[in-house]
């Protein structure tokens, strides 16, 4: 598996939104939606707030793969199931990054709809 560089890692972490574009089946890039970003240890993952019905989220199940930009980054990617293992670290991520927001705002991106459509982004080899 590809990683990101430390550069990248910090660049993209700390955007404060990122842009993602899925790929259709025709390889084309769907139109960017701007969307939140964490880092957690050396991964960085996104979170549809509308859970796995989001249509964001299932253009990612298409083929799996997209580009982001953030933070001066642009790159080439593949969506990865996060899993649930990292769902508390995560949550806590958001919190702590977007906390001027306010609960009833971040809120909607550490529910349980959301927890269940983590990705984490994986630079493309």
């Amino acid at each position: 598996m590809t990683e990101w560089t430390s550069e990248e890692l910090t660049s993209i972490g700390n955007a404060e939104e990122l842009d993602l574009a899925s790929r259709r089946k025709d390889g084309t890039l769907r139109a960017p939606v701007t969307m939140w970003v964490v880092r957690h240890g050396d991964g960085l993952y996104v979170r549809s707030m509308h859970g796995r019905a989001g249509a964001w989220y299932r253009g990612t199940l298409t083929c799996g793969e997209g580009r982001i930009t953030a933070g001066g980054v642009d790159k080439d990617v593949t969506f990865a199931d996060a899993g649930r293992a990292l769902d508390e670290e995560i949550d806590a991520a958001y919190r702590a990054k977007y906390r001027r927001y306010g609960a009833n705002i971040v809120g909607g991106v550490v529910n349980p709809e959301a927890r269940a459509a983590t990705i984490r982004l994986v630079p493309a080899s």
